[in-house]
């Protein structure tokens, strides 16, 4: 009997990366699936509808209680409101969120199969049902690093992020080359002129910018174009940004271990969906580089060691050349002049897929094949 697989969100910028990812992979060929709508109810199913061509409404819980598995890209608050009702009504089917609403329940597993596996096969043994993406950043970051924590060679890390636009959402990508297009427009004169004097462009460039209108940056709530924001997400008051915390919890939660200490600052740049990160280990002991890079390069078939050289630096890690691909660069891996215990590295990873999408993808495939 094939398995009756609900998606909703799936219109939305992560649920049509997962679409595409799930289109690919040919995951659609091993389920019968079901698309849900909050908006749009007896509308016309997309073309991977088989025998189901018709959207049901997405606050159905009898349509709901139908499906074997769902998977949802729709957002926190729709979690929130249907996922408590769901299982109220008595449904013990598996529930794959792309939202952070479940993220640190104990009933929820964090789901990034090539990093934690054993923690995954462990719950799904010990009848867990609830399978939720992680944060993107720190997805991305265990992709590249991970094979360091699996050896548990982690005292602790530090990061700092160079977060895409896209992890504010779709909106937040347009304000961003919206306000592109508007600085390069209030200088464009003389730009033009080659005899303009690059101080005076300035001038304007920066005039443009304080002057941005509410509207002009509604989503981010301060110029982002040309600029940078050292804060993402909530205000904990302790000084420390929600996104942040983040990365010690769900480090830790995805991995099942105990508290290894990891710690930043989490700053949006104006990338349009690769998140960078600059990573600095402390290590339990002195390990050799050449060693390091080993185990990085056969920790798992997307990781890519990129050569601590300009040239190749220049070449492989970048957002230009990850955007829109499976691959988890891994570069400028050097000891830190603190001690052979330090390590430096950077690592850059599609914000749509590794993540948010390809996890949940990758969950329905293992549920699948149970």
């Amino acid at each position: 009997m094939t398995t009756l697989v609900g998606l909703v969100g799936w219109r939305g910028m992560v649920g049509s990366v997962l679409m595409e990812r799930m289109s690919a992979e040919r995951d659609f060929d091993l389920i019968e699936p079901l698309f849900f709508s909050t908006s749009n109810a007896g509308g016309t199913a997309p073309a991977q509808a088989k025998n189901e061509t018709k959207l049901q409404n997405a606050f159905d819980i009898e349509q709901l209680k139908r499906c074997d598995i769902i998977i949802t890209a729709q957002g926190g608050d729709y979690t929130t409101e249907v996922f408590p009702k769901l299982r109220a009504a008595g449904w013990a089917g598996h529930w794959i969120d792309a939202a952070s609403t479940l993220r640190m329940n104990d009933d929820a597993v964090i789901v990034l199969d090539p990093v934690n596996m054993p923690v995954i096969k462990n719950a799904l043994a010990a009848g867990g049902r609830n399978w939720v993406g992680g944060n993107c950043t720190v997805s991305c970051m265990l992709m590249g690093v991970g094979a360091l924590y699996k050896a548990g060679l982690v005292e602790w890390m530090s990061t700092q992020t160079y977060q895409a636009a896209s992890g504010g959402g779709a909106q937040h990508m347009r304000e961003l080359l919206t306000q592109y297009g508007t600085l390069n427009a209030a200088v464009k004169p003389l730009l033009d002129d080659p005899k303009s004097a690059i101080l005076e462009i300035d001038r304007q460039v920066i005039a443009k910018q304080r002057s941005l209108s509410a509207e002009e940056t509604a989503n981010f709530g301060v110029p982002l174009g040309g600029s940078l924001i050292p804060w993402i997400d909530r205000d904990l008051g302790n000084g420390q940004s929600k996104e942040e915390w983040k990365g010690m919890a769900e480090t830790n939660k995805i991995l099942g271990s105990d508290n290894i200490p990891v710690d930043g600052f989490c700053v949006r740049v104006g990338a349009m969906r690769c998140h960078s990160q600059a990573l600095t280990f402390k290590l339990k002991k002195d390990v050799p580089l050449a060693d390091v890079e080993a185990m990085i390069r056969a920790d798992n078939e997307w990781v890519q060691y990129v050569p601590n050289t300009r040239e190749e630096t220049l070449k492989h890690l970048t957002p230009v050349a990850v955007t829109g691909t499976m691959t988890i660069p891994v570069g400028r891996l050097r000891k830190l002049a603190m001690g052979p215990e330090y390590l430096g590295a950077f690592t850059i990873g599609d914000q749509l897929l590794w993540g948010a999408a390809e996890p949940l993808r990758r969950m329905l495939r293992i549920l699948l094949d149970r």
